[in-house]
């Protein structure tokens, strides 16, 4: 049978140490070896669970697999670090929690429903669009939204290039001056809805995610963060597995 091979630095990320950009950092700084000798290239090609991996001469083994949820808050960045020295999710985590990274993105002026895993193969699965997993956002936006906002909405607009449409678009409720619109998305391109709404000449006052496929955000406060359920977890695993 076929070895699988793969690079070191993606190889601690598949392990559960760190993310692949702070390898990198380790490996060339002579932090990692493999097999008692120090290599400094990252893309060096190891076999998980063969080649014995050690980082400040720490022996590596697979970390244990956890997965959690959090209610982002706006004014957060969605990363494990930031060149810029913002607040980051992972700033909000305790000081005892593994390492784990965001599974897709909110940008930093949306809120709510956030995972976070050190489960890599874990969170492609999620993410990849080919799944369609549903992920349901609360919008509140200025104005009104009429009925043929909706439906270009649904049929889809050219935004740089792209075209960009939503699996569902509904009313929550309407005021005089604003309107909560619930918004339905099968895939997740970069800064989607705002750009949507962007298109059709509505300003976003704030955007929520409430869900992603079977999971809720609930009654989570903001800026909290608690482990998955196994029921959520075998119930997001099922939705994985429907689509593929």
């Amino acid at each position: 049978m076929q070895v699988r091979r793969t690079g070191l630095a993606r190889a601690l990320s598949k392990l559960g140490y760190c993310s692949r950009f702070a390898a990198f950092e380790k490996i060339r700084g002579g932090e990692v070896s493999v097999n008692g000798r120090v290599v400094r290239n990252p893309e060096q090609s190891v076999q998980i669970g063969r080649d014995r991996i050690a980082v400040e001469g720490q022996m590596l083994g697979a970390a244990r697999k956890v997965y959690f949820m959090m209610n982002k808050p706006r004014g957060v960045v969605t990363t494990a670090s930031d060149e810029k020295q913002r607040k980051t999710v992972c700033d909000l985590l305790a000081k005892e929690i593994p390492w784990v990274a965001p599974v897709g993105r909110l940008d930093m002026a949306s809120e709510g429903l956030l995972l976070l895993t050190n489960d890599s193969e874990w969170a492609v699965r999620i993410i990849d669009p080919a799944r369609h997993v549903d992920k349901v956002y609360h919008v509140q936006v200025v104005g009104t939204l009429k009925a043929e906002m909706m439906r270009a909405m649904l049929k889809g607009v050219c935004s740089l290039n792209e075209v960009l449409r939503a699996k569902r678009v509904s009313i929550v409720r309407e005021g005089e001056r604003n309107t909560w619109i619930e918004v339905v998305l099968d895939e997740g391109k970069n800064r989607q809805i705002r750009r949507i709404l962007k298109e059709r000449g509505l300003e976003v006052l704030r955007l929520i995610r409430i869900s992603i496929g079977p999971v809720k955000l609930g009654e989570l406060a903001k800026g909290s963060y608690r482990p998955l359920t196994p029921t959520e977890k075998f119930a997001l695993d099922g939705a994985i597995a429907a689509r593929t």
